[in-house]
This record gives structure tokens, C-alpha cells and sequence, in this order.
């Protein structure tokens, strides 16, 4: 029994090279509104996991994909489905941000303006709206006009997830949203999340154990491309049911 309402369920997904398998036959349900972090060593599949739940993967064609992942009800991985509608979704923040080389308004207006929004007091008012979700409209209001590439890198992340919220996502994917960030940054853009998740459904990749401490709602644990436990943080960093968990967390596996 779930004590959650699940937006993305994962069912037999597995992902694999030529004889490699990366991931296999992974079966969980994702929580709306909360964070989902996953954890595990470095080529566990983290990443793919991530990749895969907005077809990312499509691509590289030698990945062959298996499986279902339903999301609001449709299988995205269902022949006909469109996939430019699945990924407007899910927001990405990726490992180092990568701003557009436009103006910082430019950039949160771009997602708008592909929808045919041009009346610029609307734009302005959207453009507000989400650098203060990121936590950023402080920082740079009175110089929305200048290049995002003049922003420091944690200013540049935060500038990156205010542009994909402002796209109309339903759930924001991390992939090691932080590790290119000075520590202040970090802290910055976890806050952003943790509000964040009271309207969206999270899923961040970390190698980081103590942000995953810090931030998690629910854990996922990848260990050789499998899950090998997944549940409530609190339950699985305490107490762990399968000691490839146990051995993780205590550094005896890495």
C-alpha cells in the first residue's frame, strides 16, 4: 500500500546495448508532489533511468527499450505517441545549465513565445513570475536585457530551471542538478526544489548522499541496473531491508 497519489509508473523497463544490459526490468510508481531521489554508485544506470522517463533515449538508436512508462495515464513508449508533447512535461536541469545565448528575459520568454504568446506585458509578468520561483528575480531585475552568459554558473542553473518552469512542465527531472555548483549555489537551488515540490512532481539524480538526506521525499536505489529498494527516505536511510542498501549507505559499496 502507497500513501501517495503516483504520476509516473514504471513497469518491466529495461534498457540495453547489444548484449549489455543498463537497466532491467525495472518496475516502481513515482509520487506526484514530492522528490524522488536516486541514488547509487557511479554506472548503475542513474542516468538512463532519468533519460528514459522523457525519451531522451530515442537518439541513440543501438539503445533498445523495453517496457512501459506511464505518465498521466499514457504510455509514452506506446507506438504514435507524440514525443515533442511528452517532453514539454518534464523540465530538465542537467548536470552544468545551459543558457541560451539570448538576453536572461530572453531566455525565460522563450518557451512562451514558442506557444505564440507575444504581448509583452504578459511576457513580463510571466518572466517575473518564474525567476522569483527560481529564487533569482532579485538578483538580476535590474538587468533582465543582458546576456544569461554573464550570469555565474549557480545564477545560470536557477536561470535554467526559471525557463523550463515557464515552458508549463508537470514534473521537473534533476540530473545531478548541482554538481557543477559552489556550495551557496547547491543549497540554492535545493531550496528552489523543496518549494517547488508542493506543485510538481520531482525526480533528481544525485551521487551526493547527504543532499540526498537533505532533500529526498522518496529514495530509489540503482545498483547494477537494477532497483534493488525503493520506498520512503526516512525508511529506506534507517532502515534499510536489503544489505546491498545497508552496505551503500555505510560506503561499504561505492
Amino acid at each position: 500500500m502507497t500513501d501517495f497519489k503516483t504520476h509516473i509508473s514504471i513497469r518491466g523497463l529495461s534498457v540495453s546495448y547489444g548484449t549489455l544490459s543498463i537497466l532491467k526490468d525495472i518496475s516502481l510508481d513515482i509520487p506526484d508532489k514530492r522528490i524522488t531521489v536516486v541514488i547509487g554508485p557511479s554506472g548503475c544506470g542513474k542516468t538512463t533511468l532519468l533519460k528514459s522517463l522523457n525519451r531522451l533515449l530515442d537518439p541513440y538508436q543501438e539503445l533498445k527499450v523495453r517496457g512501459q512508462i506511464v505518465v498521466d495515464g499514457e504510455n509514452i513508449y506506446g507506438p504514435g505517441v507524440e514525443v515533442t508533447h511528452i517532453r514539454r512535461k518534464m523540465g530538465l536541469l542537467s548536470q552544468k545549465p545551459q543558457v541560451l545565448p539570448m538576453s536572461i528575459f530572453d531566455n525565460v520568454a522563450f518557451g512562451p513565445r514558442l506557444d505564440g504568446l507575444r504581448e509583452k506585458k504578459e511576457l513580463a509578468r510571466i518572466v517575473e513570475h518564474y525567476l522569483r520561483l527560481a529564487g533569482l528575480w532579485e538578483e538580476v531585475k535590474d538587468r533582465l536585457s543582458t546576456p544569461a552568459s554573464r550570469l555565474s554558473v549557480g545564477q545560470q542553473q536557477r536561470l535554467c530551471l526559471a525557463r523550463g518552469l515557464a515552458a508549463g512542465p508537470e514534473i521537473i527531472l534533476g540530473d545531478e542538478p548541482t554538481s557543477a555548483l559552489d556550495p551557496q549555489s547547491s543549497q540554492n537551488v535545493e531550496r528552489r526544489l523543496m518549494e517547488l515540490k508542493a506543485d510538481y512532481t520531482i525526480v533528481v539524480v544525485t551521487h551526493i548522499l547527504r543532499q540526498a538526506k537533505r532533500i529526498a521525499d522518496h529514495i530509489v536505489f540503482l545498483y547494477l541496473g537494477e532497483v534493488v529498494e525503493h520506498g520512503p527516505a526516512e525508511q529506506v536511510f534507517e532502515r534499510p531491508r536489503d544489505p546491498r542498501t545497508k552496505a551503500y549507505l555505510t560506503g561499504v559499496i561505492s
